[in-house]
């Protein structure tokens, strides 16, 4: 599988969207739309951005009764994303639900990730505010095995563990990092980071890093710098 920066388009509006995407005359870099950019423009941000030529990660993080994520990745796998996502922890059926209403009806489907644990979670506040006593490792061990079980093809997780779960589930399991930084930056409201040429030697599939480019004085140049020390 190739390498790939995802940009984080983590802006309130479509102008300031197409304000930054105008920037990028020679490329058409891979974005993720969040919660933010997605409720306040809906669908129709989705579907411009995709007809401007950008391959989309759709970062929902669906969460709740199988039935009910089954529907709402229907709905979703008509937007033509390439990927998109939910918590690990709604549990196995929950996950294999999402994939039979995620998959058209002539097979094809969007990547599906989960979730492991937020990389803005640590140690601590994981046994504080969750009740969860067991290692952060073995917690996102066990979430990423559980998500392969269930058929998705990857999960979410701090660069720090890209390594561990390639080792157990699978070269082919796809890993996509956030709480990537440049050596020289600020990792801001992340607990667990790593830079692009560290996320690189540890074996991250793709990494989504947003305001090290979005926050550049040259988006541009931090997007290539990004991708020179990650995808080399």
């Amino acid at each position: 599988m190739g390498k790939d920066v995802i940009i984080a388009c983590d802006f309130d509006s479509a102008e300031k969207t197409f304000a930054f995407l105008d920037k990028f005359t020679d490329v058409k870099p891979f974005v993720k739309i969040g919660m933010e950019l997605y409720y306040a423009e809906g669908p129709s941000i989705v579907k411009e951005i995709k007809r401007r030529g950008h391959k989309i990660f759709l970062d929902l993080k669906l969460h709740d009764i199988p039935n009910t994520v089954k529907k709402a990745m229907a709905v979703l796998s008509r937007l033509d994303v390439d990927m998109t996502n939910l918590h690990a922890a709604g549990t196995t059926r929950m996950m294999e639900g999402a994939l039979e209403g995620l998959t058209r009806p002539d097979g094809t489907r969007p990547i599906l990730i989960a979730v492991t644990q937020l990389t803005s979670t640590d140690q601590e506040s994981m046994e504080k505010d969750m009740l969860i006593k067991e290692p952060i490792a073995d917690v996102v061990m066990h979430y990423a095995l559980t998500a392969k079980n269930a058929g998705l093809d990857g999960v979410v997780c701090s660069p720090l563990e890209a390594e561990k779960v390639h080792s157990s589930c699978g070269k082919d399991f796809v890993t996509v990092t956030p709480g990537v930084r440049f050596a020289d930056g600020d990792i801001g409201d992340q607990k667990r980071v790593m830079t692009p040429a560290q996320a690189k030697e540890i074996g991250s599939d793709y990494i989504v890093v947003g305001r090290p480019i979005t926050a550049a004085p040259d988006p541009v140049a931090a997007y290539n710098r990004c991708v020179n020390e990650f995808v080399g």
